[in-house]
């Protein structure tokens, strides 16, 4: 039998896994919701802040995600899947890690471009290129490309996590849980 440490991720694994996911979450929120709202209204352009910034956290917590994912355990899914479902998934997670790191990237760039501010919780963050509207416009393309193919990689790894738990009951879904005490 595993030990508790080899049956789940580590804490912080978990915690910024689910912060990650509740980040993203509101950015598409923020860019969906800005649609309720006239074009040049307040309320909208604070939405779209909202998304701009909420992007960017998602690349700060990139990094660190990355390196406790790394470093700790990777618990061992039983009863274990067949290969083409594991390989299935390794390419999933690194389509959407490509996801966190490329959308933000290509907001930024897309605001640079534009010759917009890049706001970040009251800092102004530098540009990453000359202003060149033609170039926002593609890049902007490309950025909206990427937010509807976010939409269906994480569909779709939710969709895996529910079918491991529901259909083939292993473990997958618990290792990403957040850990619940036990009553006594």
């Amino acid at each position: 039998m595993q030990n508790q440490a080899n049956e789940r991720y580590g804490t912080m694994t978990i915690a910024l896994h689910w912060l990650t996911f509740i980040v993203m979450a509101a950015g598409y929120a923020c860019i969906e919701l800005r649609e309720l709202f006239p074009k040049g209204s307040d309320p909208r352009e604070t939405m779209k802040a909202l998304h701009f910034m909420l992007g960017l956290l998602v690349l700060m917590l990139l990094l660190p995600r990355l390196g406790f994912r790394l470093a700790g355990p990777t618990p061992a899914i039983l009863p274990e899947p067949p290969a083409w479902q594991r390989q299935a998934a390794r390419l999933v997670h690194l389509l959407l890690y490509g996801l966190m790191l490329g959308m933000p990237i290509a907001g930024w760039l897309a605001l640079s471009a534009a010759g917009k501010t890049i706001p970040f919780f009251g800092l102004e963050l530098p540009a990453l290129i000359a202003e060149n509207k033609e170039l926002a416009k593609t890049i902007k393309e490309i950025h909206e490309t990427g937010g509807v193919i976010g939409y269906y990689l994480i569909g779709l790894h939710v969709s895996a996590v529910l079918f491991h738990h529901y259909v083939q009951r292993d473990n997958t879904l618990s290792h990403m849980l957040p850990a619940l005490k036990k009553q006594d």
